[in-house]
C-alpha cells in the first residue's frame, strides 16, 4: 500500500493542493482542543438538559477540553469535534491513489461513499477529480442524515456497538451541503441519495461505478450497499471498506458476500482497519 500512495506523492500542483486539502479537511493544520459535550440518547443525566438550555439561551455551549492527539488524527483513530471527516490521513491518501488510478486507466463509471457522516471524504472525491483533470464523473453522498439504524435484535455485535446511539453520528443534509458548499464544490456534479440504504440504493439511478466506499458500519448497512452496488463496480474499479477491523458487523458482512460470490481479488491494507481491494475482470 505504502508503494501504491508513493506514486501520488510528487511534488506537482494538484498533489500539493490535495496533501492542503486533507490537511484542512482532517484539521491536522487547525488542531481542536475543545469538544461539545453530548450524551448517548438514553442515558440519563438530569442536569444535562437545564445547563444546556441556560448555556444556549446565553448564547454559550457546553464543551469539554480535549487534548490533540496527532497520531490518532492521522490513522482516523478519533471523532473530531470539527473536522469534515474522521478517516484520517492515511485512508484520503488511500482515495487519491484510486481517484488518480482510475483516472488515469480511463476505468469508466461514478463514484460513490455509503455513508459520509459530514461530507469530507466525499468533498475530497470531488477535489481529486478536479485535479487530476476528470470531467465526468458525478460523486454520489448516499446517507440516511440522520445517524446510524437500530440494528435488528439478530445483529449482536450491531447492537452491543450501539452506534445508533450516538447523535454525534446524525448529520443533517443541510450541513452536508453546507460543507460542499464552504469548499466549492456543490456543483451538478454532486448527487446525494438520503435515506436508509434498503430505500435508496437498490433504485438509486446510477450505471456504473469506478470506485464504491463502504462506510456503513454495520452489517446490514454493508451488506445491502454491496448487493446493490458492487455488481456496478466496472472491472479494474475499487471497493473500499472503511470499518473492516473496528466493527465486526461490518468486517462479517464483507467476508460473507466476498465468499458468497467466489471474489479472491485480494484485500490490501490501508490502515489499522480500513481495507480495499481492486475488482478483477471476470
Amino acid at each position: 500500500m505504502s508503494e501504491q500512495i508513493s506514486e501520488t506523492r510528487q511534488s506537482t500542483p494538484e498533489h500539493l493542493y490535495l496533501d492542503l486539502l486533507k490537511k484542512v479537511l482532517t484539521r491536522m493544520l487547525f488542531p481542536e482542543e475543545k469538544r461539545v459535550v453530548r450524551p448517548r440518547k438514553g442515558i440519563k443525566r438530569p442536569l444535562y438538559k437545564p445547563v444546556k438550555s441556560l448555556l444556549e439561551s446565553r448564547g454559550m455551549e457546553l464543551v469539554r477540553r480535549v487534548p490533540f492527539d496527532r497520531n490518532a488524527r492521522e490513522n482516523g483513530m478519533d471523532w473530531p469535534a470539527e473536522a469534515e471527516t474522521m478517516i484520517g490521513l492515511k485512508r484520503l491518501d488511500n482515495l487519491e491513489f484510486c481517484v488518480a488510478d482510475v483516472v488515469r486507466r480511463g476505468v469508466p463509471g461514478d463514484v460513490i461513499e455509503t455513508g459520509v457522516w459530514r461530507g469530507g471524504a466525499a468533498i475530497f472525491v470531488r477535489a481529486a477529480l478536479e485535479a487530476y483533470g476528470d470531467t465526468e464523473k458525478i460523486v454520489w453522498a448516499a446517507d440516511s442524515f440522520q445517524g446510524l439504524p437500530k440494528p435488528d435484535p439478530s445483529r449482536t455485535a450491531d447492537v452491543a456497538d450501539a452506534l445508533w446511539t450516538v447523535p454525534q453520528l446524525a448529520v443533517s443534509l443541510d450541513q452536508v451541503k453546507a460543507n460542499f458548499e464552504r469548499y466549492g464544490f456543490l456543483d451538478d456534479r454532486v448527487r446525494f441519495l438520503p435515506g436508509w440504504f434498503h430505500e435508496t440504493l437498490p433504485s438509486a439511478p446510477i450505471e456504473k461505478l469506478s470506485i464504491l466506499r463502504l462506510d456503513g458500519d454495520l452489517y446490514d448497512s454493508t451488506m445491502v450497499a454491496l448487493d446493490a452496488l458492487y455488481p456496478k463496480v466496472s472491472p479494474g474499479g475499487y471497493v473500499i471498506v472503511d470499518d473492516y477491523d473496528a466493527v465486526q458487523g461490518c468486517h462479517q458482512a464483507v467476508e460473507e458476500f466476498r465468499a458468497r460470490h467466489g471474489i479472491e481479488d485480494p484485500l490490501q491494507r490501508v490502515d489499522w482497519t480500513c481495507v480495499f481491494w481492486r475488482k478483477g475482470d471476470r
